[in-house]
């Protein structure tokens, strides 16, 4: 891959993670929902996503059989059945709209393409003195973050738009994440002594001259990934306070007290508290007042010990 394909790869990660994460779950598939609305402009999106990656990866595997590279073919059949799978998510999706297949299947799908995507990053050991390893293994963070929130999303019985929102911050962290790897591995903003060799459009490593340079890229590399994990947690944090917001004014089900439970009592109580011990040392000609109710009013009898 080239530093375009990374820019546009990341961006459109940025983009769908966006939709994802922003849209209104009204009109939007949602995970685990048993609503039948959904958006099919969102599988349009995915699958156009989808068949951008088949067509980069069927351009780099004949590159890497030109080239005789049998590394690079392999890991481009595995980018082809990664976005197999991704289309295979937004076609069902467009199917959704005509047939009856339960939204559980769809994220099913969207499930297994995540895992093999986990799968991908964390085999990619061509070259165990590259520093470009260590930039694999901080994407399995965001793929495991999409993972876990699709399996809430799934399990859960009850609708919910927050493992959806979580979804779509993983997406948009691989997103700026696949940017960075871009900038870093093709512009000369890579660290000094290092350099990027290619046996292959899809089959590269970036080498260093010794240890002291090996030691500094893979400390800037988690450096820069901090740096990228923090804006995404203001982003997810302000996102989380809004959305929070928005429904429980929407959900608020308060009803002020008025009409009949403000008016005042006709007939007051009155009460006397008496106890034994009051009875035990009352004298004779102490006076007890009870209260009688009758049709006409209130009256008093006195009765004398």
């Amino acid at each position: 891959m080239s530093w375009l394909s990374l820019s546009l790869a990341g961006g459109s990660f940025i983009w769908i993670g966006s939709w994802e994460a922003l849209a209104d779950p009204d009109h939007h598939h949602q995970i685990g929902s048993k609503s039948a609305a959904k958006n099919p402009r969102f599988y349009i999106a995915v699958s156009l996503v989808s068949l951008s990656f088949l067509v980069n990866s069927l351009i780099s595997l004949s590159d890497a059989a030109a080239s005789r590279d049998r590394v690079g073919s392999a890991l481009q059949l595995q980018l082809l059945a990664l976005a197999a799978l991704f289309l295979l998510f937004s076609v069902l999706g467009l199917l959704t709209l005509v047939a009856p297949f339960p939204p559980s299947l769809l994220d099913l799908v969207c499930l297994f393409a995540f895992m093999e995507e986990f799968v991908l990053f964390y085999s990619q050991r061509k070259d165990a003195s590259g520093i470009e390893n260590r930039y694999f293994d901080l994407m399995l963070f965001p793929v495991a973050v999409c993972f876990f929130s699709t399996l809430t999303g799934l399990l859960k019985s009850s609708e919910s738009r927050y493992p959806r929102l979580a979804r779509g911050v993983g997406l948009i962290l691989q997103g700026t994440w696949l940017l960075q790897m871009g900038i870093s591995f093709y512009t000369r903003m890579m660290v000094q002594g290092c350099s990027l060799h290619e046996k292959s459009r899809g089959n590269y490593t970036i080498r260093c001259t010794g240890h002291p340079e090996y030691h500094r890229g893979r400390a800037i590399a988690t450096l820069q990934f901090n740096c990228h994990l923090a804006f995404m947690v203001v982003l997810a944090t302000g996102l989380f306070s809004l959305l929070s917001g928005r429904h429980a004014a929407g959900s608020l089900n308060y009803k002020p007290i008025g009409g009949a439970e403000m008016l005042p009592l006709e007939h007051p109580a009155k009460f006397t508290l008496d106890s034994d011990d009051e009875d035990a040392h009352m004298v004779p000609g102490d006076k007890i007042i009870s209260v009688e109710k009758s049709d006409a009013g209130e009256k008093d009898n006195g009765a004398h010990l």
